[in-house]
């Protein structure tokens, strides 16, 4: 299997029909809908690694389509807050992650009603983050745990259910409510206004944005199981739509938590009008990601691909004891279902072969033409880092022999860490390796050929045979590189200043 690079997504096409299928479903229901959207709503870089040519800010852009009749709400679930929940892309809280959304929606032209704390149950760190956001003028609104959710229909459809939430005031056509993450509760949001809006005379509707699993094409398509090793640690599952295929003798996938909430869904909508305009979980969904699709096959190679480095990923979180061994079986599971194993992802093999060969940690990279290039720890530079000069110098077309960094720039650096900084390693990592080169560019033309390469990693595929220091892992996101590593350390030490 070779590097995707190929476009196999038409985003440009994914704009015009899914801002047009949004503006269709708001008149269904009068001019008042709430649309509920899954998933990351500004930067989508899952969907953007397993359907190729899809931008991470293509829903956000599509979005802006319809900024005039939009607002935003944001949900967050106290218990996330209180816990202090990271988003793992991004390395920051929940709560940190709603300012900085608040941010990208305004600076975008959109406007940000309010934030609804979900799940209250008197946590003080909700507490205080409602505090803070009203500090800086947020409306806020609470959202109380309700008993037996969402098995309790008669009490959740009442005034000591949804009645008791606040009711969240909003002042255009079309609500999105979204979160930092999964979990927040945006669902029981939406279906708490209806119940609202219900009481106050006004009529509404409820909508569904969920890019994954994607309802129109096969179950166990790699897309969409690509979207199972994704959501691994929430026990997702995708499934057949059983009321869809009832109600349409159609096969339509979705996924177990929106069948689970159907039934809830259809009691709120019974009680509002005495029939519920959807039959199945599916029609409530507004995707229409998988018509975009303009190279199958390309989409399904990216989702191989990504269900590899998926599980890798888990089996570095249970070498460090972050996460149970669950979530790796569960994603060798997806890959038996795949038909693929750790040998097809190619910088694997090239990483381990060459670490065989100098004894020591060793790192591989797939360029976008299909070429590996190694990298070897030596006395001056961790793998990572000789990888990183090794892949400038091959996408610059500068010999492999020939130096690009002047010892002048090296020397210094190490004894920064050693002398001054207290490391015991000298090597230098790839943050400082690439402040090296940057350096030498001042005084050679070699090196700044080298430096111009950096924004061609983008995309590349990265195996390490250990697993690397925090500052390592960052600048290979930074890169936006790919990065997969063998779940074992360096060394056995418990801790490392690196």
């Amino acid at each position: 299997m070779t590097a995707i690079m190929n476009i196999g997504f038409d985003n440009n096409k994914y704009l015009t029909m899914q801002s047009e299928h949004i503006r269709q479903r708001i008149s269904q229901f009068g001019n008042k809908l709430y649309l509920e959207f899954g998933g990351k709503l500004y930067d989508d870089y899952h969907a953007s690694r397993v359907l190729p040519g899809f931008e991470p800010d293509s829903k956000l852009r599509m979005l802006m389509q319809l900024a005039d009749q939009a607002e935003i709400v944001i949900a967050i679930s106290a218990v996330d807050i209180e816990k202090n929940k990271i988003r793992g892309d991004l390395g920051i809280t929940y709560d940190s992650d709603v300012l900085r959304l608040i941010n990208v929606f305004e600076e975008r032209g959109l406007y940000v009603g309010s934030v609804v704390i979900t799940q209250y149950a008197g946590q003080s760190g909700a507490d205080l983050f409602r505090s803070r956001l009203q500090k800086l003028g947020i409306r806020v609104y609470t959202h109380y745990v309700i008993p037996g959710y969402p098995s309790n229909i008669p009490l959740i459809v009442s005034d000591e259910g949804y009645g008791r939430n606040d009711y969240i005031e909003t002042s255009r056509p079309l609500v999105v409510v979204t979160a930092p993450g999964p979990g927040s509760g945006k669902m029981a949001t939406c279906l708490s206004q209806l119940y609202h809006e219900h009481r106050r005379g006004i009529r509404a509707g409820y909508a569904k944005f969920e890019t994954f699993p994607i309802w129109n094409i096969p179950l166990k398509h790699p897309v969409n199981l690509a979207y199972e090793a994704a959501t691994a640690d929430l026990n997702d599952v995708n499934m057949i739509d059983p009321f869809h295929l009832e109600a349409y003798g159609k096969t339509a996938v979705n996924y177990n938590r929106d069948v689970e909430i159907f039934p809830v869904l259809n009691a709120i909508f019974e009680k509002i009008s005495g029939v519920s305009p959807y039959k199945s979980p599916t029609d409530m969904g507004v995707n229409m990601a998988g018509n975009c699709i303009c190279d199958d096959e390309v989409c399904q190679e990216a989702s191989r691909q990504e269900i590899i480095r998926r599980y890798y990923h888990a089996l570095s979180e249970l070498a460090s004891g972050s996460k149970p061994e669950d979530e790796a079986i569960k994603i060798e599971l997806i890959m038996n279902q795949a038909g693929i194993s750790k040998n097809d992802r190619r910088v694997v093999g090239a990483a381990l072969a060459r670490a065989e060969e100098t004894d020591g940690p060793a790192a591989a990279m797939e360029l976008a033409d299909g070429k590996i290039v190694t990298g070897k720890t030596s006395e001056l530079l961790g793998a990572s880092a000789a990888l990183l000069l090794n892949a400038l110098k091959e996408l610059a077309g500068i010999p492999h022999e020939e130096h690009v960094i002047s010892p002048v720039a090296i020397e210094p650096i190490q004894r920064l860490k050693t002398a001054y900084l207290g490391s015991k390693n000298p090597r230098l990592h790839t943050d400082e390796v690439l402040i090296a080169l940057s350096i030498s560019a001042a005084t050679s033309k070699t090196a700044q050929l080298a430096l111009e390469q950096i924004p061609k990693l983008a995309g590349c595929q990265v195996h390490t045979t250990v697993i690397l220091s925090a500052v390592d892992i960052k600048t290979f996101k930074r890169l936006s590189v790919q990065l997969t590593s063998e779940p074992v350390y360096e060394n056995k030490r418990l801790y490392s200043k690196n």
